[in-house]
Formats: C-alpha cells, structure tokens, sequence
C-alpha cells in the first residue's frame, strides 16, 4: 500500500470515528462539515482527484473553524498531486505548513511538497531547476523530522537528485573537456568531487580530472587524483582506465596554454 492511499484510510479512518462518538443529534454546522468531507473522500478513494480537490477546498471554506478544516486542507493539497496540478498542490501545502506548523501531518505536508518537484523532474539535462527544488525539499524534510517516517524514502530520493545533478555538471565537463577547455572542464569536474560526492558520478569525475591534467601536462595533479581514486574506489572501472591513462597520457597541451591553464587552476582551486 501506497504511503499515500495510507493518508487517505487515516483520513477516513479518523472521520468514522468521529462520527461514532459524535452525539445523536449534531448541530446543523457541523453535520454539514461531515457531509462535505465525506463527498469529497469518496472522489478521492473513488480515483476522482480533479473532484475531490475543490470539494475538500469547500469544506474549509464553509466551515474554516471545523475540526475537518485542517484535514481537507491537506487532502485538497494531496487530490491537487493526484491530478498532476503540482502548483497548486505546492501553495496548497505551504498555507497549510504555514497555518498549522504544530499539527501532525505537517510532517506528511512537507514530504508531499518535495514530491511535488521530484515528480517534475523531466529532463535535468535541459533544466535542472525542479531537480534542486526537490533536493532542498527533501533535504529539509529529514533536517527538520530525522527520524520521520518517510525518511528513508526521502534519503533514497536525496541520493537520486544528487545523481542527476551530478549527471548534468559531468556532461557539460565532457563538452569542455572535448573542445580543450580544460579549467572549465576542471571546475565542472571539481563540482562532483566536492557536492556530490555520495553520487555514482564522482569515480568518472576523478577520471576526468585526471584526464584533463595530463591533458595540460600536469602529471602531479594527475597523480594526486589517481591516489584519491585508488583510495576510495578500488574496484571501480574508472580507477582502472585511470591505470591505463597515467601508463599512456595524451599528448599535453601547448607550454603557453599549460602555463595560463596553471595560473587560473591556482587561483580556482586554492
């Protein structure tokens, strides 16, 4: 079972009961509340959640002071996510994060929203914006609740988007580093080793490194890069090729472009 199709049997769970302990006669108000909510459930349970959204919004509307309000503001917020209309679903949650910081499903509200932007990361190639946004999102999430219960979802999302974006900095290096554009090459290289360093991406980036040093004739740097990747990836084939690489270098760049190469490297990676 989905965490989410969990939050919609909590909800009705947490509504019949309710209604169990309720008195026989209710007044008009608050029966109405009942009424409201329990339509907008069955669209959501239903597969309805372009109808459920604005039903769970009308609940709130009529009766914001309701102890359903609170709920159907996050059920709203869930039918918006539902139906792909993620924009809506986000500002939903913030005025509910807003609104009621104590209640217990802010916890869900903030896993929610960083759902929200993962599931729009469509090509981190292209644009790699919802791809930070979700990495933040769920970076705060496990900041502010460790021990939540979708931490470990949101860690193994935390790992992804960090692969992605690490994925990204690793293409654009390749493109410098196939033109001879060696720094810039360097800085998108460095960027993996540095942010992204529990990413799959680092072995090659460590390789690049080292490709782009000898490429400039600078064996030291090359070598010290090898001893990191040996260090710490042993097994990986990009250590391997690096074996390979300091046996058979490329041929180094002109004297000029090293020593322009070098002055720049300095000042970048001090």
């Amino acid at each position: 079972m989905t965490i989410q199709r969990k939050i919609l049997l909590l909800a009705a769970c947490c509504l019949l009961a309710s209604c169990a302990t309720s008195p026989e006669v209710e007044d008009q108000v608050e029966q109405a509340a009942d009424v409201l909510y329990q339509d907008a459930l069955q669209a959501a349970i239903g597969g309805e959640p372009e109808d459920a959204a604005p039903k769970f919004e009308e609940v709130e509307r009529q009766h914001p002071y309701s102890e359903l309000a609170t709920r159907a503001q996050v059920m709203a917020a869930w039918s918006f996510y539902e139906a792909n209309q993620y924009s809506r679903a986000t500002a939903a949650l913030d005025r509910f994060i807003e609104l009621n910081p104590a209640d217990p499903l802010v916890e869900y509200a903030y896993y929610l929203k960083a759902l929200c932007f993962y599931e729009q990361i469509v090509d981190v190639e292209r644009d790699a914006e919802m791809t930070r946004l979700a990495l933040n999102a769920f970076e705060e999430l496990v900041r502010r609740f460790p021990n939540s219960n979708y931490a470990r979802d949101s860690h193994l999302k935390i790992d992804l988007t960090k692969s992605h974006l690490a994925g990204k900095e690793m293409t654009v290096g390749r493109f410098y580093l196939k033109r001879e554009q060696y720094v810039a090459a360097l800085r998108r290289f460095d960027t993996v080793v540095k942010n992204y360093n529990t990413s799959n991406q680092v072995p090659e980036a460590l390789y690049r490194k080292a490709e782009a040093y000898l490429a400039l004739g600078l064996v030291d740097q090359s070598e010290r890069v090898y001893e990191v990747a040996k260090y710490n990836y042993p097994n990986s084939i990009w250590t391997e090729r690096l074996s390979g690489l300091r046996e058979n270098p490329e041929k180094p760049a002109t004297p000029s472009v090293v020593r322009r190469s070098v002055d720049l490297i300095t000042n970048i990676f001090k």
